[in-house]
């Protein structure tokens, strides 16, 4: 049976599993999917090891850079990232790094969501490696503007230089905005301080403005919680992300693209525990 795991450290955590094993049995594959906890400091010859038998693997923290430079050849998606989150072997055994998280997020919005995001004013917090797999995909869609917020401006500069040919990007630091944005993406890891990002409120125009938080939890995160207080028209953690890039995984190995529906519904059950 073909072989798939999930590399992390720490990696008990992980849903993945839950999420492909739903995939495998709603299109009827046969696969094996576990997690597998790769030692920080031999990455390349865990998954050197897994290859000579396994099929395909998602990477996690820390090993998506580690990941990007494991694979022998790169999709222009993860070029633009620098960072790999799905690997696949190919035909002729060498192994294909492609990046997954971005398209997650874009699909989230625009399928599960509705939210066309051409046209649209985006402000996008945080400067880290969860937005450079982003920018990608979100500027492919024609917004109007995306402008990346960061506590250190300069990293949020170096982004905005990296993909402006793609489209409109532009830096800024978190206080410098006031204007109301159509979009507002929570890139940071403020969530998990039980703390949101230093913006202002009045970024959010009540009824219009969609918050996206990158980060989930069984309760609303802190962001989420900031940006229903505000009245945004629409409030979403990244749960739905999550699900959409596993999804996108599987139809690169497989070949079939599952309905993220269900497995979703599953998720939220299982956080609720």
């Amino acid at each position: 049976m073909d072989r798939y795991v999930v590399f992390g450290n720490p990696i008990a955590h992980s849903k993945s599993p839950v999420l492909h094993r739903l995939f495998a049995e709603q299109t009827g594959q046969a696969m094996q999917y576990d997690t597998l906890l790769a030692p920080l400091d031999d990455f390349t010859g865990c998954a050197t090891a897994f290859f000579t038998q396994g099929r395909g693997a998602n990477v996690t923290v820390p090993f998506k850079e580690q990941a990007y430079r494991f694979a022998h050849q790169l999709s222009a998606r993860a070029l633009r990232a620098g960072a790999v989150n799905t690997l696949s072997k190919l035909a002729d055994g060498r192994v294909l790094g492609d990046n997954t998280d971005g398209a997650g997020l874009v699909r989230d919005l625009t399928v599960n969501a509705g939210f066309s995001l051409k046209g649209k004013r985006i402000l996008i917090l945080g400067a880290g490696g969860a937005v450079r797999g982003a920018l990608e995909p979100i500027l492919a869609q024609g917004p109007a503007s995306v402008t990346i917020a960061n506590r250190t401006v300069e990293k949020a500069e170096q982004l905005a230089e990296l993909f402006s040919d793609l489209g409109p990007v532009a830096a800024s630091g978190f206080d410098w905005l006031r204007e109301p944005v159509d979009l507002i993406i929570n890139a940071t890891s403020a969530s998990l301080a039980g703390e949101v990002p230093p913006i202002a409120s009045s970024l959010i125009e009540p009824g219009n403005t969609l918050c996206y938080d990158m980060m989930y939890g069984k309760e609303p995160t802190p962001f989420c919680a900031w940006a229903t207080e505000h009245r945004a028209g629409q409030v979403m953690d990244g749960l739905g992300m999550l699900a959409e890039q596993a999804a996108e995984a599987f139809y690169l190995w497989r070949g079939v693209r599952p309905d993220t529906a269900p497995a979703l519904v599953q998720l939220r059950r299982l956080l609720a525990l």
